[in-house]
């Protein structure tokens, strides 16, 4: 498997895999004009004719065959060109000695705190792949690509999990406040978010606190939840050091998690050797193992050793990053040494 930066040959592949996400991945829309106008800006961004708050690097988990698998994708910086919203959730507190009450209540604050800040965005993996390396190679790439290419991101480094809803894509929160000021279904909303049309966040979403005890219990105790099919992504990020500070998606609370660029384990833990071909061992630790190059981006997973400045790889792994003997690499162990 090899993750790689998207071409516009990819999109028939990015649509098949968008109709199978369901509702909660909002930037990736079931929507080829979309969908094209983000391989295109994506194209754009990884040759560097794009400015942050435009950059969109897409990747794909490409296997031996060439088939497209999985994708997921960076945000160079969220809310330079249109308003980011999420809600910070708060506390008021209501006190009276004369009447002995003392009350802590949750409230939800309309906030575009996150603006300027890189994202993690687009995560999805085939049902069909979901086992070995495959989910946490997808996902974690992109801090190797980040670690290398380090001045085109942002000082905090976020995250937006998909919150939770049912079978059906109704969401709790959404059916409890969002339905009462948007007159659409959950995946309408959704939906029109990832397509580009977010104006009608600003002129509709209430910017008034909003008190949590207002809400119904469901509501309520699905606030900074994911969703169950979530939770393994949220454990991998939290192991690299992300953590919640109490910002939530604004359509289905799900929380949106963050980390200083600098401290994500794979960032700053990466290093530049040279690669060596050889046979690692199979009792060798697993890589993540980038080739260097942003247009022509491949990254990869594999068994491999390090050796006085040299990483020894197998004739395989070389081959997958199109690399020779004395190339640079930038590597790093997929997960934290014990």
């Amino acid at each position: 498997m090899i993750v790689r930066s998207v071409r516009a040959g990819d999109l028939p592949a990015l649509i098949d895999l968008a109709r199978s996400t369901g509702t909660g991945l909002t930037t990736l829309p079931a929507n080829e004009a979309r969908l094209a106008y983000r391989v295109g800006r994506a194209e754009k961004t990884f040759r560097g004719e794009a400015e942050r708050g435009d950059c969109d690097y897409m990747f794909v988990l490409e296997d031996d065959d060439g088939r497209v698998l999985g994708i997921s994708a960076i945000a160079g910086g969220v809310g330079l060109r249109e308003s980011w919203y999420n809600y910070r959730v708060g506390l008021t507190v209501c006190a009276s000695q004369e009447l002995n009450i003392h009350r802590q209540v949750p409230t939800l604050f309309l906030a575009n705190d996150l603006t300027g800040h890189s994202e993690l965005c687009s995560l999805f993996l085939h049902a069909d792949h979901r086992n070995g390396l495959n989910g946490r190679l997808l996902s974690k790439a992109r801090f190797l690509f980040i670690a290398e290419f380090r001045e085109q991101f942002g000082d905090k480094i976020i995250a937006e999990m998909r919150g939770v809803s049912d079978e059906e894509g109704r969401s709790p929160f959404w059916e409890c406040l969002g339905r009462h000021f948007f007159r659409m279904e959950f995946s309408q909303a959704d939906y029109l978010t990832g397509v580009g049309n977010k104006a009608f966040i600003a002129e509709l979403m209430p910017k008034f606190p909003l008190y949590t005890c207002f809400l119904s219990e469901a509501a309520r105790e699905v606030i900074g939840r994911v969703h169950p099919d979530t939770e393994p992504a949220l454990a991998m990020l939290k192991s690299e050091g992300f953590s919640y500070q109490g910002y939530v998606d604004i359509f289905d609370a799900g929380p949106a998690i963050e980390a200083e660029t600098a401290k994500i384990r794979a960032i700053r833990d990466s290093q530049l050797l040279v690669l060596a071909i050889g046979t690692p061992g199979d009792d060798a630790p697993v890589y993540l193992v980038h080739n260097r190059k942003r247009e022509d981006c491949r990254i990869t997973a594999a068994r491999a050793r390090m050796a006085a400045g040299t990483l020894v790889v197998d004739p395989l792994t070389a081959k997958r990053l199109r690399l020779s003997v004395g190339d640079q690499v930038r590597a790093v162990a997929l997960a934290a040494q014990a």
